[in-house]
């Protein structure tokens, strides 16, 4: 379920995804990072505004539209 409220304009540039977690902290998530020449790849998390999300933080997810 999106969240029609996250304002984008604040998010850092890599910011793809806004949610909620378990505890309650908001946070960006940015776009994978993959190492070169290795088998795995590493995100940022940033803690982000609440924006007055009251719901659930299992459907808290949105992704930036394009």
């Amino acid at each position: 379920m999106a969240y029609d409220l996250v304002d984008w304009k604040q998010a850092p540039t890599l910011a793809r995804w806004w949610a909620i977690d378990a505890n309650g902290t908001a946070y960006w998530h940015c776009e994978p990072n993959i190492a070169p020449f290795t088998d795995f790849w590493m995100t940022d998390q940033i803690e982000a505004p609440h924006f007055g999300y009251a719901g659930d933080w299992k459907e808290s997810l949105t992704e930036r539209s394009t």
